[in-house]
């Protein structure tokens, strides 16, 4: 297991690790999309990258908010 400290982090290794791996049909369409606007930095939200994160892959986003006074 692979824990990382934030989704576009999670996104990166994504990009670099999993979707060339991807068969050709996945290549197609919202993976493709969103690894070329990442990768030639035209912008993607977090909702998007953790969608395909979630669809594209085998993650679980759990998001933490700690307040410690």
């Amino acid at each position: 297991m692979k824990t990382f400290g934030s989704v576009k982090e999670a996104f990166d290794w994504w990009v670099k690790n999993l979707y060339p791996n991807l068969t050709p049909e996945m290549k197609k369409g919202k993976a493709v999309q969103a690894m070329q606007d990442y990768i030639y930095e035209r912008g993607i939200s977090e909702k998007r990258m953790k969608e395909i994160l979630i669809e594209y892959g085998h993650f679980e986003i759990e998001t933490i908010v700690r307040y410690k006074p």
